[in-house]
């Protein structure tokens, strides 16, 4: 392979993952962490990817850019319901207490539950609160604040004052990217501060995201990968994360 093809493939391959490390380019292609160094110079000067510790990410990886509901809502569809299937086995007994944070996935992890459960659930998401009403032994709490129109999402002072006076058995927590060194992060700094205080919220904390999330870094950090219990990903998670992520005593679980 020219080293003209090696770097398209390196370009598309990021652009897929989100994130690799110099040591996977150099396996996978079969050349010296130096020659994946050098290509790795030339895409970050051309402005198609990012340098940064490691590897490299895309070029729109660390900016403030969110996508909207609809456009994630049609991303990794398959992977989303494989994880919102398998998260089901970290429901809190009957009776117990469940947060949903917003997103795509948590929203399928709702819909997905047994009709017969019996819990309180809180949510800040309309689309999570509007699923739940149809269970009839789920009680439903819906916190307040000002809506995000990005994300049908509660944000705000009084969405996270809520938040501070609650205890639950388990959170669902989505996230916009995943690393062991930045931890969870997300492009808005209101939508960060709510997913902090679920953190605190909950006694065990479930991380649903799709294999494209791990390895990137967003703009705001509202936790450390440390303070995730599991996380329910997909098996397309590179496995120079899921190492890293399994060492930080995380329940890793692939659907």
């Amino acid at each position: 392979m020219y080293a003209e093809e090696r770097q398209q493939a390196i370009a598309a391959l990021i652009g897929h993952r989100g994130r690799v490390s110099v040591t996977e380019l150099a396996d996978q292609y079969g050349v010296t962490t130096e020659t994946v160094r050098r290509d790795l110079a030339v895409l970050d000067r051309a402005g198609v990817i990012r340098r940064v510790h490691g590897g490299a990410v895309g070029s729109g990886a660390l900016t403030t850019f969110e996508p909207g509901t609809v456009e994630r809502e049609q991303t990794r569809a398959a992977e989303k319901d494989r994880i919102a299937e398998l998260a089901q086995r970290y429901l809190p007994r009957s009776g117990g207490s469940v947060l949903f944070d917003a997103g795509t996935t948590t929203v399928r992890v709702a819909a997905a539950m047994p009709l017969d459960v019996d819990l309180v659930a809180v949510t800040n998401s309309l689309p999570v609160a509007t699923r739940l009403t149809g269970f009839a032994g789920v009680r439903v709490h819906l916190l307040g604040g000002r809506v995000r129109g990005v994300t049908h999402a509660a944000v705000g002072a009084e969405t996270v004052r809520l938040l501070g006076d609650l205890r639950v058995d388990v959170a669902f927590l989505g996230t916009n990217a995943l690393t062991v060194r930045h931890g969870l992060s997300t492009p808005d700094p209101e939508e960060a501060a709510v997913k902090r205080a679920m953190l605190a919220a909950a006694d065990r904390v479930v991380v649903v995201a799709d294999a494209s999330k791990v390895g990137r870094e967003d703009f705001v950090r509202f936790g450390d990968a440390a303070e995730i219990d599991v996380l329910v990903t997909d098996t397309d998670i590179p496995a120079a994360a899921h190492a890293e992520l399994v060492a930080e005593g995380i329940e890793v679980v692939l659907a």
